[in-house]
């Protein structure tokens, strides 16, 4: 699913006409963030049970302008982002859910991804020294038991944060945080940006933030669904 959920996936594949409804600060502002955007960086979220710490990684996901993050479903636990600090962040992004992690594997290796699963564990690669350049996906795992033995089974690495005080373990928001930080911060630095979008994934992202930026948007488009 896209635009955060089902609730928002009505008003995908609206016409561009949505443009003409908006300012040209208010379209100026979508082409800086859709310029930004990548889907060659993603976040993978493993079984969560918190409903704070799943809003708070959308939050930072759309923040820093990564586009799609994939979610593992924990059966004990819906995936019900905290709205009040989500504060809406969801619907400008592509969130998807899968049953099993198997199917989200599937996914992002038939699209190239390579998969490193933050785990402190013999072996596990520094945040730091890793490269963001071709496609990769980082996964966080559940608050309590970390990222699951078939996770740890499937995936290309696994990585941890460097720390330096007497703790070693932080917050699953905190820890993603610190993580897609870096990253953007790696690829602005040696690539000379964070956004990657082909003009095709970027004109239907921007054409759908035109529409997901009407407040009207369900009175305007009544009528013209798909």
């Amino acid at each position: 699913m896209s635009g955060g959920g089902p609730r928002y996936a009505p008003f995908e594949g609206k016409p561009v006409e949505a443009e003409s409804f908006l300012l040209d600060v208010r379209k100026e502002k979508i082409d800086r963030v859709v310029e930004q955007r990548t889907r060659t960086f993603t976040v993978v979220l493993d079984r969560l049970e918190d409903s704070f710490n799943m809003a708070a990684v959308l939050r930072t996901c759309e923040a820093m302008g990564v586009q799609e993050v994939h979610v593992v479903i924990n059966p004990e636990a819906p995936f019900l982002p905290n709205s009040r600090v989500a504060q809406g962040c969801d619907k400008w992004l592509d969130v998807k859910l899968y049953k099993t992690f198997a199917e989200c594997r599937e996914h992002l290796k038939e699209r190239g991804f390579a998969l490193y699963a933050s785990a402190i564990r013999e072996g596990a690669t520094s945040l730091y020294s890793m490269r963001f350049d071709s496609k990769v996906a980082i996964i966080f795992g559940n608050e309590r038991f970390g990222v699951s033995e078939e996770v740890l089974a499937g995936v290309d690495g696994t990585f941890w944060i460097p720390m330096r005080g007497f703790s070693q373990s932080i917050n699953i928001s905190a820890a993603a945080s610190a993580c897609v930080s870096r990253v953007m911060a790696w690829r602005e630095e040696h690539l000379g940006k964070v956004g990657d979008l082909s003009e095709a994934e970027a004109q239907t992202l921007r054409e759908r933030f035109y529409v997901l930026s009407l407040k009207q948007r369900k009175r305007i488009f009544k009528g013209k669904q798909p």
